[in-house]
């Protein structure tokens, strides 16, 4: 039996020379298994980045709601919000009827608005010479605003609206702004320089935005 076990084993010599192929074999197999392990980890840090950038940016984009509320039959009053976390300023008020292109009324602002905070202010005498003493319909509202040197404007807030005899009836949100704020004027050395001379208590320049109305 020994002699038939030294005629079908391999020498020696030979096993030792295939150490080092599957020594490869086994480093090749295992930098195959790390690397797909790399790939899923640089994919799970990638998600993670952007889930983090979104995050950010959508608490230090400027972004407002504005809201319209009834007091009693003679007045109402404006709540707008600020959802970020950065500071704004608030420039510019604009009220229209949904069946015009043009807002009806704008009215000037100068006041600041920290981030998480609302600002409000009653309406009542505005909201009826935007409507009239009788009118029944829908009202948008947009405020224009500074913000980290750049001119911001809000989407239109719609409202339905029931005026009788020059009394409010109703005010009644109808839908939230479907796109964010848009940038109206951007920030360049020349603007921030001009915002750091310019008398906050002037009128803004109008700005004409891409849908054709002047803001």
């Amino acid at each position: 039996m020994h002699v038939q076990w030294n005629q079908y084993s391999l020498p020696l010599s030979t096993l030792i020379n295939y150490i080092p192929v599957i020594a490869t074999v086994i480093t090749s197999v295992l930098s195959l298994v790390l690397a797909r392990a790399t790939l899923r980890y640089a994919e799970a840090t990638d998600k993670s980045l952007a889930l983090a950038r979104e995050e950010f940016e959508r608490e230090w984009s400027p972004e407002l709601h504005i809201k319209l509320e009834r007091l009693s039959a003679n007045d109402a009053r404006i709540v707008v919000t600020n959802l970020a976390k950065i500071s704004v300023l608030l420039q510019l008020l604009q009220m229209r009827k949904t069946t015009l292109a043009v807002p009806f009324g704008r009215y000037f602002l100068n006041d600041p608005l920290v981030g998480g905070m609302t600002w409000t202010e009653n309406i009542g005498k505005r909201l009826l010479a935007c409507t009239g003493d009788d009118f029944e319909g829908q009202i948008a509202a947009a405020i224009t605003f500074y913000a980290s040197g750049r001119l911001f404007r809000t989407d239109w807030f719609r409202f339905q609206i029931h005026m009788s005899k020059g009394d409010i009836l109703r005010i009644e949100p109808v839908n939230i702004a479907a796109r964010r704020v848009r940038v109206l004027e951007p920030r360049t050395a020349e603007t921030n320089h001009h915002h750091k001379v310019k008398d906050v208590t002037g009128e803004p320049v109008p700005v004409v935005g891409d849908d054709g109305d002047s803001r």
